[in-house]
């Protein structure tokens, strides 16, 4: 199923790393990446294929389960390419941290993701 990369951005966000339920998250990971998919971290971690994409967004998830993702801007587009920008933190708390995720997409699913942690608004 060909997605647009604005709903592959807010998938990847909410339905991937902000899903705490495992199945959910594996269900949602196998429509949306790509088998050879890559997710880039700002820590230097390179993680390939869905397997390593589902295992890395458990161990995110895992760090702080009360964690919501709250969005400063709507994604935006250009070509096969978007970004959108973020808070997170806990429901009625100000925000822990703040990221940019920026996502390639290869025939409506995602090819790679890159996280960048962005300074608190």
């Amino acid at each position: 199923m060909s997605q647009a990369v604005s709903t592959l951005l807010l998938r990847n966000l909410h339905d991937v790393f902000g899903e705490i339920e495992p199945v959910r998250r594996r269900a949602v990971i196998d429509e949306i990446f790509h088998e050879d998919a890559v997710f880039y971290d700002p820590n230097g971690g390179t993680n390939r294929g869905r397997d390593e994409i589902d295992r890395i967004a458990g161990v995110i998830k895992a760090t702080h389960p009360d964690f919501q993702y709250h969005l400063l801007s709507p994604p935006e587009e250009v070509g096969d390419g978007g970004r959108v920008r973020w808070v997170s933190g806990a429901l009625g708390k100000p925000p822990a941290y703040a990221g940019t995720d920026f996502i390639v997409a290869r025939d409506g699913r995602i090819a790679a993701v890159y996280l960048f942690f962005d300074e608190l608004p």
